[in-house]
């Protein structure tokens, strides 16, 4: 009974249910899932899916995570570009120096902040003070 599928290959099994998209899709997934991958470790092809998300070398033994049907993702490869070319030490080192300076600045900041609301509270004073000698002017 179960003849060769050529054009369906593994979702053959499916027979005409489901609908010819779905079965697409489905074919879609299961050959990305199904190839050959190599693993970030050792780099030999030999990376078996687990279960979703988890994969498993199967000469070095490393286990680790990925894409839940394929071992890296588009997004996991960007991310690791982005971090291999931060440098992070120097960057400890800038923040410390960064900190150090802030508590300064703040009281700065503190004490000129202060003198602007004493000149503000004058100014708005002042127009209060005019505002009422116009009235009794009038």
């Amino acid at each position: 009974m179960g003849g060769k599928t050529k054009k369906v290959k593994t979702t053959g099994r499916f027979g005409a249910r489901y609908g010819v998209g779905i079965r697409k899709r489905v074919l879609k997934v299961e050959m990305k899932q199904k190839a050959k991958h190599s693993c970030p470790y050792c780099g030999f092809a030999a990376v078996k899916r687990q279960a979703p998300g988890i994969f498993v070398c199967r000469k070095c033994n490393s286990k680790f995570a990925g894409g839940a049907y394929i071992p890296s993702t588009m997004t996991g490869n960007i991310v690791k570009k982005i971090v291999s070319q931060k440098t992070f030490g120097v960057s400890a080192e800038k923040m410390l120096e960064e900190a150090e300076k802030k508590p300064e600045f703040k009281e700065q900041e503190d004490e000129k902040g202060a003198e602007e609301r004493k000149e503000h509270g004058k100014k708005h004073e002042q127009k209060e003070d005019s505002a009422v000698e116009a009235e009794d002017k009038e």
